[in-house]
């Protein structure tokens, strides 16, 4: 039987028995007009009237934003919109943005009506910057952006996807400690966890949840995206909304599959300019949960990712067990896509399609693909084969 998978803005397609099939499992398909379904989502909030009847126009609102979010300016203009609706002033209005990557090159998509609004970029290490909110039952003095703790509205615009520190990041995850203090940040990324996110809440978003209720009552505008760069549902609503959020995130992305599989063929499609090197290690992760050890890992991307000074923990090391047990007791949000890319290496044989030079491939523990005829030859070998379209948003299971 044939099967396509997508990866990058290419399709391959390739030959397999389909007694040899072990799984295809389908990612979810992208909504035709995502703005409409932004609107439809604050009109018709989760366990709560539209977003406007909460808002004055003397309100200062604060827009968390999550900018890992596709089209991210078409997503905001329905809300910025939305909020105008309210009365609200365009310069009373504070679009907040965690530091580090941040690039903001979609305030230039902005159409000229909110030219006006705020931007700003959380500063973890400047203290006039930070405004005491409360202290939590555990006696921790919470210290967040001031901007975010003296604003009359709190709304976040943030993606759903399975997470090594939250188990499912966003919605709370996007508020702490991502804007919190350096010594916050630093001590909550120390609960990193390569598990497999269940109900129970993690450490981590229970420290988010308590935080978000300290706050107030923060709104959560939660985006499931498709596969590529397409968004599959919205929801939106109060703290209610959150577990909805989850809900709807392993609707249209969990999956399981009868029985792990000798060779797993993972996809990453959508604009490779997207694809950092912690995305190519997510992808690793769910193909390594559902691949026999020993077994084969062939990773299909256009990506060329930046190497940040954390994957020498992998280029000079001579096994990938070398570098999990020197981590040990290193584990952080940083160090995160190194532990996950180590542990699937230490799991399967990984080939991998990208746009890295070869050497660069090689000292990833991985051996390099020139093209998707290798990975027919790696099917024509024999064994069960898995297929796994956007496998970095994907978290499948074997039952």
């Amino acid at each position: 039987m044939r099967i396509a998978l997508n990866y990058g803005y290419d399709r391959a397609e390739f030959e397999v028995a389909g007694e040899r099939l072990v799984a295809e499992p389908q990612p979810p398909v992208a909504l035709t007009d995502p703005a409409a379904a932004i609107r439809a989502a604050l009109e018709r909030p989760h366990a709560f009237p539209a977003l406007r009847r909460a808002l004055t126009p003397d309100d200062h609102i604060a827009i968390v934003l999550d900018e890992e979010l596709p089209h991210l300016a078409e997503l905001l203009v329905p809300l910025l919109e939305h909020i105008h609706s309210a009365g609200v002033a365009p310069a009373c209005v504070t679009l907040l943005c965690p530091g580090g990557a941040s690039r903001q090159e979609w305030i230039d998509d902005l159409p000229e009506q909110f030219q006006e609004v705020q931007v700003e970029i959380c500063n973890p290490d400047d203290r006039r910057h930070m405004a005491y909110l409360a202290t939590t039952h555990h006696g921790k003095r919470l210290y967040l952006n001031r901007t975010l703790v003296e604003s009359d509205q709190v709304i976040v615009l943030s993606g759903r996807r399975y997470d090594p520190l939250f188990g499912y990041s966003g919605a709370e995850g996007s508020l702490y400690p991502a804007l919190s203090d350096r010594e916050t940040r630093q001590e909550m990324s120390r609960h990193i966890n390569l598990g497999i996110p269940e109900a129970a809440p993690w450490p981590a978003r229970q420290a988010a949840t308590e935080m978000a209720w300290l706050l107030g009552a923060p709104f959560f505008v939660q985006v499931i995206e498709s596969a590529g760069d397409g968004v599959a549902q919205v929801v939106a609503g109060t703290a209610e909304s959150s577990r909805e959020g989850q809900r709807a995130l392993d609707a249209n992305w969990r999956r399981s599959v009868p029985r792990p599989a000798d060779l797993v063929i993972a996809g990453v499609s959508g604009d490779p300019s997207r694809h950092t090197f912690a995305v190519l290690a997510a992808a690793l992760a769910c193909a390594a949960r559902v691949v026999q050890p020993g077994g084969r890992i062939a990773l299909l991307s256009q990506a060329k990712p930046v190497l940040g000074p954390e994957t020498e923990w992998l280029r000079n090391a001579d096994d990938p067990r070398d570098v999990l047990r020197r981590l040990h007791r290193k584990q952080t949000v940083e160090l995160a896509p190194v532990l996950r890319w180590a542990a699937a290496a230490a799991q399967a044989h990984i080939n991998l399609l990208s746009g890295l030079p070869d050497e660069c491939v090689e000292e990833l523990f991985a051996t390099p693909l020139h093209g998707t005829r290798e990975v027919q030859r790696l099917i024509d070998a024999g064994g069960p084969c898995l297929f796994l379209p956007d496998a970095h948003k994907m978290l499948v299971v074997v039952e």
